[in-house]
């Protein structure tokens, strides 16, 4: 219903603010370290939003990037993960390093999330993988011939990353044509394809 609110930042609280747009306030839950980052009250804000209706809620959740809001998105599709969970989550870790921690079956660092115990990073990681779509799936092949590379793990494991986030194989092949991705970490991967992305 909103894809997004723009207007002045009135108000911020523990884990929503308030954005005034046309004489309406519009009360947005976000996580805390959104929040931080959101700007001074007085100022011009853009935030991407989530409108949740439940049978006895009706709420709107707000991201600052794409790739939060995609991933919010992705673990309320998990059994189990409501909002305030997901909010939660998204407070205590950056959409790229969830990503990773899902493609690498990396059961230590989402248990450092509040909240997430072993049965529920297992159960994360389980399902979100099985969300990936395969006939989606990408080779790279075409990113690896342009930067004369073959068979690297690192390029692998980014773009399943960035697929975990929502993005389809194509724009994450467009993302990373010809940029020299040879000895970059699977995290420096990430974070270019998404400054390419967000373009």
């Amino acid at each position: 219903m909103f894809a997004f609110i723009k207007g002045s930042l009135e108000s911020k609280a523990k884990n929503y603010v308030v954005i005034e747009n046309s004489g309406i306030g519009y009360k947005i839950f976000m996580s805390e370290v959104t929040i931080e980052k959101l700007g001074e009250l007085g100022e011009i804000v853009k935030v991407h939003t989530y409108y949740l209706v439940r049978e006895n809620e009706i709420s709107l959740y707000g991201f600052t990037s794409q790739e939060e809001l995609r991933l919010f998105e992705l673990l309320l599709s998990v059994s189990g993960v409501g909002a305030k969970s997901a909010i939660a989550m998204l407070s205590a870790i950056e959409p790229s390093a969830f990503a990773l921690a899902v493609i690498t079956n990396d059961v230590g660092k989402l248990t450092k999330v509040p909240g997430v115990g072993n049965k529920t990073a297992q159960r994360l990681i389980l399902e979100l993988k099985d969300k990936l779509k395969t006939e989606d799936s990408i080779s790279a092949e075409n990113i690896q011939v342009k930067s004369g590379i073959k068979n690297n793990k690192e390029i692998e494991e980014a773009m399943e990353a960035l697929k975990v986030l929502g993005y389809t194989g194509k724009e994450i092949e467009k993302a990373l044509q010809n940029i020299e991705l040879e000895g970059l970490s699977i995290e420096k991967i990430i974070k270019i394809a998404l400054g390419n992305l967000a373009r």
